[in-house]
């Protein structure tokens, strides 16, 4: 699926990706959005959804691609009637976020970040908890009424199914607005343009595209585990890997789940070595007991979701380049990782580990946004960092080498804290060691190697990056703990 924000030219990406396989679309407007986003983004930033979903149907049509994809849009819809026009303008699928949410009792605060939500929503803190009020059945009844208003407004031109009215345009005309001194100046009748069909198009989605599943690199690694997933016998193989291996071992998590569940398998249950050049999400929801590993280099979203497995990257064993210094995978490593491992030989790209809320990661180095959103997990960072390292980090804890003194100044310190190694605790320091012997043992990595003989030394270097709610609740548990076992203790 491909998301897109509302803007001229957005028509174009849509065919691109349509030519690609794609098989939904989304068109997001300019309105909505998260409650804690900056004003300037809600405020200037995109177009309203009509004039996306209009030109990318349009483009669709015109270049015989209609047919392949499901549209859908988004922003501020409240009601049946911007359901009615969204379809009319080319959507099969309308998106809707801020109406429910207010249905089930937000009150739009706008903290959405700072876990103070009044109404118990968007919040952690048990007692703001108790004040949420909503119900399934208060958004069950919203979407009836919409979906009840969006019937009236079809029955009155004579529509009888939601298909026949997507792309419709022609049922639309523009409010008078001559009496409006610049407004009337303005020619809007492109956007009810509807462009004629081709022969074997269609106005909404009618056809099932061939992905290629059959030819995919998992269907050769599901036959090689197979004495793995079915009687847990160990097996390990070794395979040559390219950039059109998209999402390596997806499909083979998936035949491990089917058969044992979230638990996965035993640890290096299956183990698959790879040489060469690994295409987009390696290792995506990677399950438990599966380990990827690469000789080479690898793609974008490596691990995106991992969910157990372990995954390792370094560059070739006959390569001349220095790998702390150079560009091991792209960007948006371990995007929603949940749990599992990842250790990569070298600098990655932009917004590691965003949205990671369990995986434990090392790599020697990041771009801009790393560890953003993040809410789980522990990483360590042996080289640079981009700018705004941290921003909406609430939980999770990141230890960054920082012999050059500069992360201070990249660090988004709204929701951290930066610690010192004088202040580190014994389970802090254990971490650290623990995740660089492994990085070095299963990477080589000289860097890893070069830091663990000199560790006493070598530590003051490092730097903790820790939410502020985080240790708040971390303290909390302890606390808890700490008064149970006194209280065991009486009791014995």
């Amino acid at each position: 699926m491909s998301s897109w924000s509302a803007k001229w030219g957005v028509g174009t990406v849509a065919a691109g990706v349509a030519k690609a396989k794609a098989d939904h679309i989304l068109i997001s407007g300019d309105g909505g959005g998260t409650g804690n986003a900056p004003q300037s983004s809600i405020k200037h930033c995109g177009l309203p959804w009509e004039l996306g979903i209009s030109e990318t149907n349009q483009v669709l049509l015109i270049n015989g691609l209609r047919g392949r994809v499901r549209l859908q849009t988004d922003g501020q819809i409240k009601t049946g009637r911007d359901v009615v026009i969204a379809a009319m303008l080319g959507a099969e699928e309308i998106g809707f976020s801020t109406g429910p949410l207010i249905a089930a009792g937000c009150v739009m605060m706008r903290v959405c970040h700072l876990n103070t939500c009044p109404v118990g929503i968007a919040t952690q803190d048990p007692e703001l908890r108790k004040k949420f009020m909503g119900k399934p059945e208060h958004v069950i009844n919203f979407m009836f009424f919409v979906a009840e208003e969006a019937r009236q407004y079809m029955a009155e031109l004579g529509i009888r199914t939601f298909d026949e009215l997507v792309g419709r345009a022609d049922l639309l005309e523009f409010a008078d607005v001559s009496d409006h001194w610049k407004a009337k100046t303005l020619d809007l009748s492109p956007i009810l343009y509807t462009p004629p069909v081709l022969p074997g198009d269609s106005r909404f989605c009618t056809q099932k595209q061939d992905h290629g599943l059959d030819k995919a690199l998992d269907n050769k690694l599901i036959e090689l585990a197979a004495p793995a997933i079915e009687k847990g016998t160990k097996v390990r193989h070794e395979l040559p890997i390219s950039n059109v291996n998209r999402t390596v071992g997806t499909m083979l998590s998936g035949r491990v789940a089917m058969k044992y569940g979230f638990a996965g398998l035993p640890d290096e249950t299956i183990h698959f070595k790879f040489t060469g050049s690994a295409g987009q999400s390696l290792g995506a929801f990677l399950a438990k007991g599966i380990t990827l590993e690469v000789e080479g280099e690898a793609n974008d979203y490596v691990g995106k979701g991992i969910s157990g497995g372990r995954i390792i990257v370094y560059p070739p064993k006959e390569a001349t380049f220095k790998p702390e210094e150079n560009i091991i995978a792209g960007n948006t490593i371990a995007y929603g990782a949940i749990s599992g491992e990842i250790y990569l030989r070298g600098v990655v790209g932009e917004r590691f580990c965003v949205r990671n809320s369990g995986v434990h990661a090392v790599v020697e180095g990041v771009g801009d946004h790393g560890c953003e959103y993040m809410t789980g997990g522990r990483v360590v960072i042996i080289g640079p960092t981009g700018r705004n390292f941290a921003a909406g980090m609430s939980g999770g804890i990141a230890y960054v080498y920082d012999d050059i003194g500069m992360f201070p100044k990249l660090c988004n310190m709204e929701m951290v804290e930066l610690e010192s190694p004088n202040t580190f605790n014994d389970q802090d320091i254990e971490t650290i060691r623990t995740l660089l012997t492994n990085h070095y043992q299963f990477t080589g990595s000289t860097r890893a190697k070069s830091i663990l003989d000199d560790f006493e030394k070598e530590l003051r270097w490092f730097v903790k990056v820790m939410p502020t709610d985080y240790r708040r609740v971390l303290e909390n548990q302890k606390s808890i703990e700490e008064k149970a076992r006194q209280l065991s203790m009486k009791q014995v």
